[in-house]
């Protein structure tokens, strides 16, 4: 999964997109409104964390342009706004969900799992795929409840297959969901990603649709 963070406090973003990472999200960050305004318009993220007081424009400001342009993808305010005409002002400016500052990680962390998990159309943290089953609150992976050693990267590009399980997931949409823009598009990340992960699930449940992209099934795609 990819999350843009937008926040202005150095320390503060740091240790959001760390923790982001850790769990194995790919993060990209902008430390104002404008820069998280044109990364938001240009990129596919499957949810935003947007600080309310930012230079340049202001987090509301980024968010109502980005309904008013169509821009559907689920969206965490950050805020020190407490009071509860600040919270509803947010969320009828087009905020998914409302975390008011100070904040734990962990909350952070829950909160934008749950907005991808929306994003896909879910509500239950359990994912099956014949003998493969995700916890994705939890990001463990099991086959014929065995458990499964995953990088953080691993489970991420796994969890997203499985979001799609049944499609046929073109390459540059797997590098767009999964990579950030510290890893080189015309690498060769992403088959290499694909080829480890064949190995430790142990079962043919990733097939290559040649020229179109990967599919995670019981059965290869028609």
């Amino acid at each position: 999964m990819r999350v843009l963070v937008v926040e202005d406090a150095p320390r503060l973003q740091r240790a959001v997109a760390a923790a982001l990472r850790h769990a194995g999200y790919a993060v990209d960050v902008a430390g104002d409104g404008e820069e998280g305004l044109w990364l938001a318009q240009a990129n596919a993220y499957d949810a935003v964390v947007l600080d309310w007081m930012l230079p340049k424009r202001d987090g509301l400001t980024v968010l109502r342009r980005l309904r008013e342009s169509g821009q559907e993808t689920h969206v965490l305010m950050l805020t020190a706004r407490d009071t509860v005409a600040d919270r509803v002002t947010g969320l009828q400016g087009g905020a998914d969900d409302y975390l008011v500052k100070p904040f734990a990680l962990e909350e952070l962390l829950a909160r934008v799992e749950a907005l991808c998990r929306r994003a896909y159309g879910r509500k239950s943290s359990r994912l099956e795929v014949g003998p493969l089953v995700l916890d994705t609150a939890a990001k463990r992976a099991f086959v014929a409840d065995a458990p499964l050693e995953l990088s953080a990267r691993e489970y991420s590009l796994l969890e997203y297959l499985a979001r799609r399980a049944g499609e046929v997931v073109p390459r540059h949409e797997i590098e767009a969901h999964l990579y950030d823009e510290r890893v080189d598009p015309m690498s060769n990340v992403v088959d290499s990603a694909i080829c480890l992960l064949r190995k430790k699930l142990g079962t043919p449940l990733i097939h290559t649709r040649r020229g179109q992209g990967y599919v995670l099934a019981v059965s290869p795609a028609p």
